[in-house]
């Protein structure tokens, strides 16, 4: 659940870029497994109001295995390629699995992946894909076209493996494997994103055997087969997922033995586990805050990393849940239909004020739905279209919807009942409760209530329509497809309450219009200038209010990690890369241990000491749960 090359060109035969001292790549994850933002599980003492201090213990010699430990608040929603959708769980399967193609870690440019290369027929119909033949599954056997042939085709079936990846495959008319090293897609009409297909490619022989793929989460059999530069070997839902090097890798092992995401809810236990050695990286909630940060800059060891972000920070809001055959449902309050309070909310927040006092000047003020990270895709409104600050303004407009106010400064609708609103809050981001507090005074100012409803999981009331605004945050793609997707009248769930590609239930004829016409276009320049059509209408609308791009702040121990790959690798992320390049490049520090009576050569890993109620004896908790950070990628 990636997204895909930002320029979408037809892309000809390509080389890897050279290893850099072994340690220069950058990985990518829509799902993937860094961002600028959260979540891993490591194999560990977990930190629970029964057990605040996890116990510690060294990492078994086991013939000197060095382990690296990465320090996460998000928890996996599905180890299931075909239904996961956070950013945890799609960067596991970009470390597991193998992508047609890659991104490079120096400019995001379309590099070789599953695939060595890739050329479409002049009509640009039908694209071939050359399969690499030095690739084989972790249990031995080869991997081949058929298997991604197997894999597209099954998520074309939609039977019950379209949550997380349809948007790739709606535009297939056929995929087909003529032989083990050719992959033949046949289009319905031109698709830009055929150089950028995030599918995680399975093991057919493994995968055709299961009876029903819409409730097999993949957590039950282990080690996990896959071709990725890791294999996954052990899992503990809300304690650690477990990974090892595949020394079989086609483009060569990964430095470390061992890669383990540790889970921890309480932030600041994640940095004191850091301080001490207990883990290599922490990545912050979905950043660190700046305290936590300026805390670890003057630490031992310790070297926090700052690059601008591919996430976005933003308040959503509910137009009114429906399903795709218009069936509505949930409880959404009836006055954000109108695209004037809508507007009126916004005009009232002070982006500025949230950039220089919650995220203390660690984030650039938020325009378009693409971060400027990303500057051929970026946006920003025209002078006369911006909404800029103005309380005055938005009393204006709510005076003009017919929400005035009261004798007691209250503002009420026709039906004389106070125009009070509810936004779902992240439980553990310190930033939804920051931001809340400032929304409950500035809209108290216009007249109107609110209830900052923070929750672990607020996927429940999220998916049941049953919210009015909501804290939102998506990471982004050097292909923006997917993040644009998910606001189309195809994302909409097939019933209510289901679980959907959908964010927030937006459905507008125009905007499906128009990512049509993106992904037909195969000009870079011209489907750039597109898809700022779409943000300028997704700003309009009111749909959408960017608050923030926040800076990817995040650290690691030197005395464990020698080097790894930022990306971009000039000045970039660590966590959350479009890439397995960060991972995979870490090189373990030369003789360094990470127990303090240096009795390990391994990096120290927690003992499941934990206690940790577990649902259904270690099954994930919901299929389809939001991310206490973020959601895809």
């Amino acid at each position: 659940m990636d997204t895909q090359d930002q320029h979408g060109r037809p892309a000809a035969t390509t080389t890897p870029p050279p290893a850099p001292p072994r340690s220069r790549r950058s990985r990518r994850l829509r799902f993937l497994l860094a961002g600028a933002a959260a979540a891993f599980t490591l194999t560990a003492g977990l930190a629970t109001p029964l057990n605040p201090t996890p116990q510690q213990a060294e990492a078994k010699d086991d013939g000197g295995k060095k382990v690296l430990t990465v320090a996460v608040a998000q928890s996996v929603d599905s180890l299931s390629p075909f239904l996961a959708q956070r950013l945890l769980s799609t960067s596991l399967h970009r470390l597991t699995y193998e992508y047609l193609t890659n991104y490079d870690a120096k400019n995001n440019r379309a590099i070789p992946g599953f695939a060595t290369e890739w050329k479409p027929s002049a009509d640009k119909l039908t694209w071939t894909y050359t399969i690499r033949d030095d690739s084989k599954w972790s249990d031995g056997k080869p991997a081949t076209a058929e298997d991604a042939a197997w894999t597209f085709n099954k998520v074309m079936s939609k039977e019950g493996t379209a949550t997380a990846n349809s948007n790739f495959v709606t535009n297939f008319r056929k995929v087909t494997a003529p032989s083990p090293t050719k992959l033949v897609i046949e289009l319905k009409k031109p698709q830009a994103t055929m150089a950028a297909l995030d599918v995680p490619i399975v093991p057919k022989h493994v995968w055709e055997k299961v009876d029903d793929i819409s409730k097999f989460n993949n957590d039950k059999d282990f080690p996990v087969v896959g071709n990725g530069p890791f294999i996954l070997t052990d899992y503990k839902v809300d304690q650690y997922v477990r990974l090892k090097a595949n020394k079989d890798f086609w483009r060569d092992a990964p430095k470390f033995d061992e890669l383990v995401f540790r889970t921890y809810k309480d932030q600041d236990a994640a940095v004191s586990a850091l301080r001490k050695g207990e883990v290599s990286f922490v990545a912050g909630q979905p950043a660190l805050t700046p305290a936590q940060a300026n805390s670890l800059k003057s630490a031992e060891n310790v070297k926090v990393n700052e690059g601008p972000g591919r996430r976005f920070f933003a308040i959503a809001t509910n137009p009114g849940a429906r399903t795709k055959d218009g069936e509505k449902f949930g409880d959404g309050h009836p006055a954000l239909l109108d695209k004037r309070v809508r507007q009126a909310l916004f005009l009232s927040v002070d982006r500025e004020a949230i950039v220089d006092k919650v995220f203390q000047g660690n984030a650039v003020e938020g325009a378009g739905y693409i971060p400027p990270r990303f500057s051929d895709y970026a946006w920003k409104p025209s002078a006369d279209q911006e909404m800029t600050y103005d309380p005055k303004k938005a009393a204006r407009l709510l005076n003009e919807a017919g929400y005035k106010k009261n004798g007691d400064g209250k503002r009420v609708g026709k039906d004389g009942k106070p125009l009070d609103l509810r936004i779902l809050c992240h439980a553990t981001d310190p930033n939804d409760k920051a931001v809340g507090k400032y929304l409950k005074e500035w809209w108290g100012d216009l007249g109107i209530g609110l209830k900052v409803n923070c929750l672990d999981d607020v996927s429940v009331p999220w998916y049941a329509g049953e919210y009015d605004l909501a804290f939102d945050g998506w990471s982004v793609n050097p292909d923006p497809d997917f993040v644009l997707g998910i606001h189309t009248c195809a994302a909409l769930p097939v019933k209510a309450k289901e679980s959907a590609a959908t964010d927030n239930f937006i459905c507008d004829k125009k905007y499906d219009e128009l990512y049509a016409k993106q992904l037909a276009e195969y000009d870079p320049a011209k489907r750039a200038e597109i898809v700022k059509q779409m943000q300028s209408w997704l700003y309009d609308s009111g749909y959408m209010n960017v608050l923030a791009y926040p800076n990817a702040v995040e650290a690691y121990r030197t005395d464990q990690i020698k080097s790894i790959t930022t990306m971009p690798t000039a000045a970039g992320n660590i966590y959350g890369q479009d890439g397995y390049w960060s991972w995979w490049s870490a090189v373990p520090a030369d003789g360094k241990s990470s127990s303090k009576d240096g009795g390990s050569t391994g990096v120290i890993i927690g003992i499941a000491a934990a206690a940790v109620v577990l649902v259904g004896g270690g099954v994930l908790f919901a299929l389809r749960r939001r991310s206490t950070a973020e959601d895809r990628e």
